[in-house]
């Protein structure tokens, strides 16, 4: 009966079980006294902690396709050709109304 808090030996009282029993306590003292200091910190350097946890973006500028370009390139002769076809028939057209009106 010795290890459950009664007499040991005669001598008195046994506290091995007592003094697990404070140790526990300490142990989850110090547990939760780190939790509240750790959820403290992250409340007042929330951005800092959520900056590690982000991903950088893999390529900011990523390379243009090919294709794309040449379909623009095309696009932009084809406006350059209704531009100088249009500036063509109204060239035409002042020159009709300026013949029209000199005879």
């Amino acid at each position: 009966m010795a290890g459950y808090g009664a007499m040991a030996g005669g001598a008195g009282m046994d506290y091995t079980v007592h003094e697990a029993w404070n140790d526990a306590t300490n142990v989850y003292l110090i547990a939760i006294l780190l939790s509240l200091g750790l959820l403290v910190y992250a409340r007042r350097n929330k951005r800092k902690i959520m900056r590690i946890f982000t991903v950088p973006p893999t390529d900011p500028t990523p390379e243009p396709n090919f294709y794309d370009n040449l379909q623009k390139v095309r696009l932009r002769q084809q406006l350059d050709m209704y531009y100088i076809a249009r500036k063509y028939e109204q060239q035409q057209g002042q020159s009709d109304s300026v013949q029209l009106t000199v005879e």
